[in-house]
């Protein structure tokens, strides 16, 4: 399917909306064209409010970017929704769903029928444990969010979860990183921690984020969670403590500690969640640590974290491999990088297959989908309709005089079959007779070849060495056939030290099954000489015989072909009997 030409992606935080627009390209990848962020609703708002204010802040961003309506990709954000990973047993395809249903409702801590929930195949198949992760999402909540979407003019078209479209946006960006890397989003009210490596994905959601903050700050200065607000965006930084000088302003540095002492706070959960991964997971540990969310932008808190994980820590880039476009305020966006991450994956559900494809889409969009799915053939019905109407009424208008014009044509063609007919029946009759006569004729001339060629297989397939056929005699039912006047010690011999000829290239006789008396098999009787392998060389026959195109030799039953003898280690030769059955019976003459 083409790509849309626009795609509109819109991030529906628990306290920012972020909309952008982009662009996708003819040879693949994406472009940013325009970018818009905004505050909404603090803490205690109701769910009418917040609704409110998501459709007034939708509707603002949109008419900024010159857009009245589209399709729209949005994430909800992780604390809304209710996100498991789980482990099944390696199972056939078909039954996956089955128990991936089961699994559901043995974990979704409501009702199933009063949830959206989707999963996704992250890991494991064949003989090895299925890596599931499911996501599930209360559908009155869901409805609200997405009523306030539409309610700005949008088409719902994917709903993710923040942290699917911050992963699949990761895998995009870095798909070049080797061993296990640490994503920390930290937000409004919660902290996600994404642990991405190859074939694996785990997540976990930290209560402790910016209204963490900014609730410590508060109650510190006992003002007013705004006030807080306030003065945590204009002067908090983390502390870095030890020999670093706190700043001359005794309110800032106060500010400055308690940053510390949130997201000491934060650390703490942070290795905890690492020896979770690793221990239950069986994960790896970090090699790396990326930031980003809006509170990641306090001041030193890179550095914080650098001091405090010993790893290599910077801000998440989700532009790394995304264009953006000339007209955008390039500068604007690239101090906003760390914060794309959910917008990005979010555009890239549109132009191609990412890793997560999770769509909590709520029962009104699935509606409207089917219906928007069925339209066309709605108005395609109709149009046949009104089609057939005209169709049947010319039909009608012609059918006789077509009628009569088709009888004519077929009545002439019906008189000149008919002759033709006669002349087919007198050469069907020829053509019998003649086949009668040459039935005989074929069947001899197509078993003249078949005894040379049952010698010549049986002298190319016998050992090289010490054993010779001395004896070949037709059997029928299981009795010798001997010609009238034939001694029983006739012979038939063929020496294995000369050279054979090649290989038969006369495939064997097929034809008709014989119903009356024929010739089944053939008994082959022949001497080996005194070796230190004995008998073993008559195996060895057998053994080559079964490979034969004209015997029906059965690999695991030699004792029905081998008649077995008696080595006398006095004699020098000694016999040996094969009873072959032959793959196609000759008639008896």
């Amino acid at each position: 399917m083409a790509a849309p030409a626009r795609i509109i992606a819109a991030n529906i935080g628990s306290q920012t909306i972020g909309v952008a627009e982009f662009r996708a390209q003819a040879r693949g990848g994406i472009v940013l064209q325009a970018l818009r962020r905004r505050d909404i609703g603090a803490d205690g708002t109701g769910e009418t409010v917040r609704q409110a204010q998501i459709t007034a802040s939708l509707r603002e961003m949109l008419a900024e970017l010159g857009i009245k309506n589209g399709a729209v990709n949005y994430a909800v954000a992780q604390q809304s929704v209710f996100a498991r990973f789980v482990k099944l047993p390696a199972v056939e395809e078909e039954k996956i769903e089955k128990i991936i249903a089961f699994e559901a409702q043995q974990n979704v801590p409501f009702p199933i029928d009063e949830v959206v929930w989707d999963y996704q195949l992250v890991g494991g198949g064949g003989d090895e444990q299925l890596q599931v992760v499911l996501v599930a999402i209360k559908a009155d909540l869901l409805e609200s969010i997405n009523a306030a979407v539409e309610s700005a003019g949008l088409q719902t078209y994917v709903v993710d979860v923040a942290t699917m479209a911050l992963y699949n946006a990761f895998r995009y960006n870095y798909s070049d990183l080797e061993g296990c890397s640490l994503l920390v989003d930290i937000g409004a009210r919660t902290t996600n921690l994404l642990f991405v490596e190859p074939g694996r994905i785990f997540s976990r959601s930290v209560p402790i984020g910016g209204s963490s903050l900014t609730a410590a700050i508060a109650k510190e200065f006992n003002e007013p969670h705004a006030s807080a607000e306030f003065r945590k965006k204009q002067s908090a930084y983390v502390s870095l403590g030890g020999a670093y000088a706190d700043s001359p302003d005794a309110a800032v540095a106060r500010v400055a500690k308690i940053t510390r002492s949130t997201m000491t706070r934060l650390h703490a959960e942070i290795m905890r969640s690492v020896s979770h991964y690793r221990a239950q997971q069986q994960g790896s540990a970090p090699a790396r640590v990326f930031l980003c969310g809006g509170t990641s932008s306090t001041p030193y808190m890179r550095e914080f974290f650098q001091e405090k994980l010993q790893l290599p820590t910077e801000f998440f880039n989700a532009l790394r491999n995304v264009a953006v476009a000339p007209m955008a305020d390039v500068s604007e966006i690239a101090k906003s990088a760390h914060l794309l991450g959910e917008l990005t994956g979010l555009a890239l559900r549109a132009t191609s297959n990412c890793p997560m494809e999770l769509n909590l889409r709520p029962a009104s969009v699935l509606r409207a989908h089917a219906l928007e799915r069925r339209r066309p053939f709605f108005i395609a019905a109709a149009a046949c309709f009104i089609l057939g109407l005209l169709g049947w009424a010319f039909y009608y208008s012609h059918a006789a005089t077509v009628l009569d014009r088709t009888r004519e044509r077929a009545q002439e063609k019906i008189d000149e079959m008919r002759k033709d007919e006669s002349q087919l029946a007198e050469l069907k009759r020829q053509a019998t007779a003649l086949d009668s006569l040459a039935a005989p004729l074929v069947g001899i001339v197509n078993e003249r070849g078949f005894w040379p060629q049952i010698l010549e297989d049986l002298n190319l397939r016998l050992p090289k060495e010490n054993i010779w056929i001395t004896e070949l005699i037709p059997t029928s039912g299981g009795k010798a056939i001997l010609p009238a006047g034939a001694a029983s010690g006739a012979t038939s011999q063929t020496s294995a030290n000369e050279p054979g000829a090649p290989a038969a290239t006369v495939p064997p006789r097929k034809g008709p099954a014989v119903t009356g008396p024929a010739i089944d098999g053939v008994l082959l009787r022949g001497l080996y000489l005194f070796n230190p392998r004995q008998q073993e060389l008559v195996v060895d026959y057998f053994k080559n015989l079964v490979g034969s195109p004209f015997f029906a030799i059965d690999p695991n039953n030699q004792s029905r072909v081998i008649k077995p003898t008696m080595a006398n280690n006095s004699d020098w030769a000694f016999p040996y009997e094969l009873r072959l059955d032959l793959k196609n019976p000759m008639p008896l003459p």
